[in-house]
């Protein structure tokens, strides 16, 4: 049963992953990314980090996804015009395609088995929001900062870019 439940949030991820890249709406492209979210927390569920799926709904699907959405609504990026693609873009996307295809064949190929993630028992309260605060403010303190400076810069770039097609 779990493998189905697995396979088919699987199908829900990849296929929103999808729809989030190829939508040509800037609206529906942010939906199927909370959709996305949604699938990822479903999963931390199925993994026993309740904390965890419930953090991912509130922080990204909750906060930050309606923070993009508010952004692309005030800003109009929704109604921008198409833009022409830079020559050089497709096909480095394409190479990199190529290059992450390959990584994941090999990856697969080379396995000789699959190796539980997992190989001692969990200590207690794994999980828990003061453990997960724990290592998010000692272990993790400078890529969480490092993510957190990444988001702003992200969403002052895409403020600055849809203001200049505005001109």
């Amino acid at each position: 049963m779990q493998l189905l439940l697995f396979l088919v949030l699987a199908l829900v991820a990849i296929a929103s992953a999808l729809g989030m890249l190829i939508s040509r709406n800037a609206i529906y492209s942010a939906l199927f990314l909370v959709l996305n979210f949604a699938t990822v927390a479903v999963y931390f569920l199925l993994l026993n980090a309740p904390f965890i799926a419930v953090a991912q709904v509130s922080v990204y699907t909750g906060a930050i996804m309606v923070l993009f959405l508010f952004v692309i609504m005030l800003l109009g990026a929704e109604r921008a015009g198409s833009v022409q693609a830079i020559q050089w873009q497709r096909p480095l996307a394409i190479a990199l395609a190529v290059i992450l295809f390959l990584e994941a064949g090999y990856i697969i190929f080379t396995q000789r088995g699959v190796t539980p993630l997992v190989t001692t028992p969990l200590p207690e309260g794994f999980g828990s929001p003061s453990q997960v605060g724990t290592s998010l403010y000692t272990s993790y303190l400078l890529p969480f900062e490092i993510t957190s400076v990444l988001l702003l810069v992200a969403m002052v770039g895409a403020i600055i870019l849809t203001k200049g097609e505005k001109k």
